[in-house]
């Protein structure tokens, strides 16, 4: 049976809790709280609890407290390699049949989606349907399968090579890189330094089968394992019984010698700070990272809790003060942060990472260890000890209104994470009420002693990432030295606060009036016309208690700003929202706001401005106010932040220079769409011509005047007070005298792109520390006639089609990829009512370099395929059962619903009639669903698709770039006849200079 709620919680809300009476030495409640947990007599663990969120779904895992930490030399990469094999084949389901059950019932099958393997452990997870009973059964049958029944053979192991070095190779770009090199630093002296889960290449592509499936069988026993299933289940105890008939009679595998425990290696500790220098070519910029470690602990008494909340209270609020130094003049860094993870079980790990500018890695080493030692010599202050409070408190609060409502996923997660690390389950109204009893009586004092841990006396590593290598490990030991030598001196001095002002809106506005006033039944949604001319709809849900979410849109965007002017406009989003378009600078805003739940943001696109938010219910009149506020805002550009602004500009430009993968999606874009201004990517000259002024009068100007704007109000809303609210704080809103920035949605010019006729193939070929090739393919589309969304809906589901078939030819038929993905984007016409509707689908994928095109043969393959015969039966059934549940699923959300409305307003046939409207979207979906068969199927990929689909698309590719050593020898490798004697001459020449000019450098070098 399930456990009973603790005393004292109730449903009176969380204000009415009651708080607890404990001692800091008292231990947890014994037992696991609201959940089915029991071990078979095999020694498998199991937990099960019903869960009505989402509807009819199950949440399924089965975490292995094995990880790849556990591999011998010659193993190194097993551990992964059987999460892969797992998904290929068992004893009972043979070539991908997982898949392909996974896709039919609805559940989709992807890279990082159904499994994942860690130093210490490998979970295996589904996410399936159960309105029919025999899913459940065969859900739990496949990960009954996974516990012992994996095949390994000479043959499995061949097709799933290729998939794991792509994985593998994709893992080596340039944060790939960066992050082993700070993991090695960290880990070095223990067996995690080498066993990092995805392993070497050497091993990936000779490991034999005999080596997997003794790896399996050493390491794989029931005693290791737990399966957790949360779900909408009418009846936990037959759940429990399904486990035990898949379960019960398994057993684990018989080893020479008595069963291996799990050991637990250790992590040695270092008390002399590890300095690394690390050079990385295509790095995103140049980075600081200090991190620490100390022994794991486990969370088992109130004082244990205690400490947890005032962890993430010290790091919430040294991450506040790294913000605002990131705002002053001249900051030295643009951000950083500072958190705790447990990466691994011995060990805890204190990190504070800085993005920063070029040669700027010193300056900001200083900066993060200054201030640091600041709050050890000074302290937290109790103000900012209130503000973190507030926050927790505002956190602790929304889950606990939200307990009845949370995804099956994340209680799935949490008793993963009891079984794996031992972490507590509490259950929310416990956790609630002992944080209400806890947050007030943590001290600044207790927070404050929590910066002990980045002593560089516990384990510290200390490491810097340039572009080039401009500082050395010396260096970095005389920044240490010095601000620990400041610290002893007491030459700090204390934070500097400022000044917060107590009211995000200083005059409140004299409330509008509603105009009109029509209810929609049909979708339970109220529309009102404000006195201002703002159109407002809202609909009251019960999704979620704590949340309402909000999107206000008006017609008129970058599309209609002359091509002079564009590039100042485009960046007006970016300088104001630096400078503050609430009224307040974000800084000032983010402290302002402590304990409140209300986020609002904007954006300036092509064709329409709009605004967002997310609020608790209890938080909408602020989150209105600061719309309020986004309206009635002048933003002045001021000479600091304006340089602040263009600096981090610069230096994120730069970055995409170095990076390759930014190079190649620039080239498709400008092939795909023209070389137009619109398209382009902004250089660090460009910037140059911007002009500040500009750029934040457009913005002003595009949040200026509300009677264009349409809002749409979805969530846990009472009208009885939201109405009141939305008419002080959006009808509110002073409407201009003359109209500003009114454009017609018919009448608003189109962007300048068109689609290259024929076909293109081309090779973007960068220089990369490890190769990498990416690949995307492009066909155009265009929709005309009074049919475009019944054509947009068709997309839709060719889209899917095309993604699980090429998947299915790519990598479980030839082993080539990791993952693909097929998508449409047709954002870049006008939203007319009549015009046509144009734009592309896309197949993108990642491969080994010398297979690519050989690869987009075989895609090109797979589609014409399609055309010529059309799918089976059973591939409709796929993909009409992915997009049911998907439309399930998300009946479900606000998100959905918001979008719905949105939709509504947008569509084609909006006149006015929001009903018609909302109907014919419906319509639309039902009429392609209806008559989706393997015949309509094909004539869709062949009216929607060119026709040979080889005849009109691009494709483009990119490589790495040869040195040109490589670049000589394989152009004198070719064969003769394919070389004139010119040709000969010229390289030749080009050969001798090359090479005078490597020795030159050489001696350079040596000298």
């Amino acid at each position: 049976m399930d456990s009973p709620l603790p005393i004292g919680a109730g449903s009176g809300g969380f204000k009415a809790l009651k708080l607890l009476t404990v001692k800091p030495t008292d231990p947890f409640p014994e037992g696991v709280t609201g959940v089915q947990h029991g071990v078979l007599e095999n020694g498998l663990h199991y937990y099960v609890r019903r869960n009505p969120k989402p509807r009819l779904r199950a949440a399924l895992a089965l975490g292995v407290r094995v990880g790849s930490v556990l591999e011998e030399e010659e193993e190194r990469g097993v551990a992964h390699i059987l999460e892969h094999l797992a998904f290929s084949a068992t004893k009972q389901y043979t070539n991908h049949d997982i898949v392909r059950f996974l896709e039919s019932v609805g559940a989709e099958f992807g890279a990082c989606q159904n499994a994942s393997t860690s130093p210490d452990e490998t979970i295996y997870d589904l996410f399936v349907p159960i309105d029919k009973p025999e899913l459940l059964s065969q859900a739990i049958s496949i990960l009954a399968e996974f516990s012992t029944e994996i095949r390994a053979s000479e043959e499995d192991l061949e097709k799933e090579r290729g998939a794991v070095l792509e994985e593998l190779r994709i893992g080596r770009n340039a944060l790939g890189r960066m992050q082993e090199a700070h993991w090695l630093l960290m880990m070095k002296g223990s067996q995690y330094a080498d066993r990092q889960p995805i392993g070497l290449e050497s091993v990936v592509r000779n490991v034999s089968a005999k080596t997997v499936q003794e790896f399996y069988q050493r390491w794989y026993r029931l005693n290791h394992m737990a399966i957790v299933a949360v779900g909408d289940f009418p009846d936990t105890d037959a759940v429990v019984n399904l486990i035990k008939t898949h379960f019960g009679h398994k057993r684990s595998p018989v080893t020479e010698g008595p069963p291996r425990e799990i050991p637990l290696l250790p992590v040695p500790p270092h008390e002399e700070p590890r300095f690394s220098c690390f050079a990385e070519a295509e790095a995103g910029g140049s980075a600081v990272t200090i991190s620490c470690k100390i022994p794991a602990s486990d969370v088992s008494t109130i004082a244990d809790y205690r400490y947890m909340l005032a962890e993430g209270m010290f790091h919430n609020a040294l991450t506040q003060r790294f913000f605002k130094i990131s705002r002053n003049q001249d900051p030295p860094f643009f951000s950083c942060s500072s958190i705790s993870e447990s990466f691994v079980r011995p060990v805890k790990a204190y990190i504070m990472s800085a993005n920063c500018k070029e040669k700027g890695t010193l300056q900001a080493l200083e900066s993060m260890l200054v201030e640091v030692a600041r709050i050890r010599l000074h302290g937290f202050s109790e103000r900012e000890i209130a503000l973190e409070r507030a926050y927790l408190m505002a956190d602790i609060e929304s889950a606990y209104l939200e307990k009845d409502q949370m995804p099956s996923t994340n209680l799935r997660d949490e008793y993963l994470q009891h079984f794996l690390r031992g972490e507590p389950i509490l259950g929310i109204d416990y956790k609630a009420q002992l944080q209400k009893t806890l947050l007030p009586e943590i001290t600044a004092a207790e927070v404050t002693k929590i910066a002990e841990c980045y002593l560089s006396k516990n384990s510290c590593v200390v490491k810097t990432v340039e572009p080039r290598a401009r500082v050395t490990q010396e260096d970095l030991k005389a920044v240490l030295y010095k601000v620990e030598a400041l610290e002893s001196r007491r030459d700090i001095p204390p934070w500097d606060e400022e000044l917060i002002p107590d009211d995000i809106v200083e005059k409140i506005p004299a409330a509008g009036s509603i105009v009109t006033s029509t209810e929609f039944p049909e979708f339970s949604a109220t529309e009102l016309i404000l006195s201002n001319g703002m159109r407002v709809c809202y609909k009251c849900t019960d999704f979620l208690d704590d949340q309402v979410l909000i999107h206000g849109y008006t017609y008129g965007g970058l599309s209609e700003v002359l091509e002079r002017d564009f590039l100042s406009c485009s960046m007006g989003s970016l300088i104001a929202g630096e400078i503050g378009v609430f009224g307040h600078k974000p800084s000032t805003l983010t402290d302002m706001l402590a304990g409140k739940r209300a986020e609002v943001g904007t954006k300036v696109g092509a064709y329409k401005r709009t605004f967002f938010g997310d609020c608790s219910p209890s938080d909408l009149e602020i989150a209105l106010q600061l719309l309020y506020q986004l309206f009635v805002t002048t933003v002045q550009p001021g000479e600091e932040e304006v340089k602040l602004v263009m600096q981090m500009t610069r230096e994120e430009i730069k970055a995409q220079e170095r990076d390759p993968f930014t190079a190649y999606a620039n080239r498709v874009r400008e092939l795909n769409y023209g070389n137009s201004y619109y398209f382009k990517p902004v250089t660090a000259r460009d910037l140059n011509k911007v002009n500040p002024k500009k750029a934040c009068e457009y913005f002003d100007n595009s949040f200026r005047d509300p009677s264009s704007f349409t809002v749409a109000i979805v969530g846990n809303i009472e009208p009885a007070k939201a109405v009141p609210l939305i008419l002080r704080f959006l009808g509110g809103i002073p409407k201009p005298e003359k109209p500003i920035m009114e454009f017609q949605r018919d009448e608003l010019k189109a962007l300048p792109f068109t689609f290259p006729d024929g076909v293109i193939r081309e090779e973007v070929r960068r220089h990369m520390v490890e190769a990498q090739c990416s690949v995307q393919m492009t066909f155009p589309v265009e929709f005309k006639g009074p049919c475009v969304m019944v054509e947009v809906h068709f997309t839709g589901f060719i889209c899917k089609l095309l993604e699980t078939k090429i998947m299915q030819v790519l990598r479980f038929k030839h082993g080539q990829v990791y993952s693909v993905s097929v998508s449409a984007f047709l954002g870049g016409s006008r939203p007319s009512r009549t015009g046509n509707v144009r734009g592309d689908v896309a197949i993108n994928f990642s491969c080994d370099p010398d297979s690519a095109w050989k690869l987009v043969d075989l895609a090109l393959d797979e589609v014409s395929r399609l055309q010529e015969e059309g799918p089976t039966q059973e591939d409709v059934a796929t993909v009409l059962e992915l997009e049911q549940r998907t439309y399930e699923n998300g009946q479900q959300e606000n998100g959905y619903w918001l979008d719905r409305l949105l939709r509504a307003y947008q569509s084609r046939v909006y006149t006015g009639d929001l009903q018609a409207s909302f109907q014919a979207q419906e319509e639309w979906r039902s009429s392609v669903r209806s008559t989706l068969t393997p015949d309509t199927m094909k004539d869709a990929l062949c009216r929607i698709l060119p026709v040979p689909c080889r005849s009109h698309h691009t494709a483009v590719a990119l490589m790495p770039k040869a040195d040109r050593m490589t670049q000589l020898r394989e152009l004198f490798s070719r064969p003769e006849k394919r070389l004139k004697m010119e040709s000969k001459m010229l390289l030749a020449t080009a050969g001798v200079l090359v090479l005078a000019a490597v020795v030159w450098r050489y001696s350079q070098r040596s000298s």
